[in-house]
């Protein structure tokens, strides 16, 4: 089968299976360059069903790319609260300052350029072209990835390498319709060619796959190393009011000027050793292991203070911070 006939195929399936998400309503060429840029930043490390409320609130109070350049930080966190990896957050308005000032207010229209701005690499820039500028461009995501490992039957160490699976994307061929076409072959991978019990069934290019000939679906990727560190966690809470003592993090990495409880990292021989109630957190690639210690007597912390847990809607919190509120509200 022709590379025309894969790609007609393809955009058949999406035009009556695609799914409606907000970021793919019929704008402007300028707002369809908004819509892409920060959908492409939400959906970095997070899945679609999470992102649309996140998407529509966004758009909802940061309309446009003019006004993300001037919003001011606290609006800003506010409407990314609870999605994580909050940096992108940060890059995202940053990218639209630069754009502003560099570009005129409009998305470069080349790779080179797009990966000068901040949280902007190669998936996302190949990203932009395609679906905003329409350039016949495939983006190798996870699902693009899957389905060439599956079309090709790729086990190997060296048939899995980004570089090999980038020369098997010429089998995709191109298409006038770039923009759909390359949403149309991710919505396959995120639809059709799921990582555990695909649905060949339905599959507009099953005739064309290895794996489906040979009945064989199981994926080979290389192994992505998942730390597991342990932490205790110090829950302060103020004798007379539902107030709890929270700290303005400078000390980890992770969630960086975010709202945390006091904390500390650990050796596992200690926190095996502790009485506290343990709860799990799986940030990024790292598993988080969490000793809740109730303290009483209040911490001595510089950027401290106590929140009113009855108004916790009102902060910027991560959820990472939620959900040990959560968990103590039942211990």
């Amino acid at each position: 089968m022709s590379n025309r006939n894969i790609s007609k195929k393809i955009l058949h399936w999406y035009d009556n299976n695609k799914r409606i998400l907000p970021w793919r309503k019929d704008v402007s060429k300028k707002q369809k360059q908004y819509f892409t840029l920060v959908s492409e930043f939400m959906l970095q490390q997070t899945q679609v069903k999470t992102v649309i409320p996140y998407f529509k609130n966004f758009i909802k109070k940061i309309p446009n790319l003019k006004k993300l350049s001037k919003v001011n930080d606290k609006k800003l966190m506010k409407c990314w609260e609870g999605l994580g990896y909050y940096s992108r957050a940060r890059n995202l308005k940053k990218t639209a300052k630069k754009v502003v000032s560099d570009f005129r207010g409009s998305l470069p229209k080349n790779i080179d350029d797009l990966k000068t701005l901040p949280g902007i690499g190669e998936y996302t820039s190949r990203a932009i072209m395609a679906i905003a500028f329409n350039k016949p461009i495939i983006p190798l995501d996870g699902n693009v990835e899957r389905i060439l490992k599956r079309v090709f039957y790729l086990k190997k160490e060296y048939e899995i390498s980004k570089e090999n699976i980038n020369k098997k994307k010429s089998f995709f061929g191109t298409s006038a319709r770039s923009s759909d076409y390359a949403q149309a072959i991710m919505e396959i991978g995120a639809l059709i060619c799921k990582p555990v019990v695909p649905l060949c069934a339905l599959c507009p290019i099953s005739k064309n796959c290895v794996s489906f000939k040979k009945n064989d679906f199981e994926i080979s990727s290389k192994n992505k190393f998942s730390k597991i560190k342990y932490f205790e966690a110090e829950i302060y809470k103020d004798k007379d009011k539902d107030k709890y003592l929270l700290v303005k993090n400078n000390k980890f990495k992770f969630l960086r000027n975010l709202l945390i409880f006091p904390m500390r990292e650990v050796e596992k021989e200690k926190f095996n050793s502790t009485l506290s109630k343990k709860i799990n957190i799986k940030m990024s690639n790292m598993e988080m292991k969490i000793a809740l210690n109730k303290k009483i007597k209040k911490t001595k912390v510089k950027n401290s203070f106590l929140l009113d847990k009855e108004n916790i809607d009102t902060y910027i919190l991560p959820s990472f911070t939620k959900k040990i509120f959560k968990s103590i509200s039942k211990y």
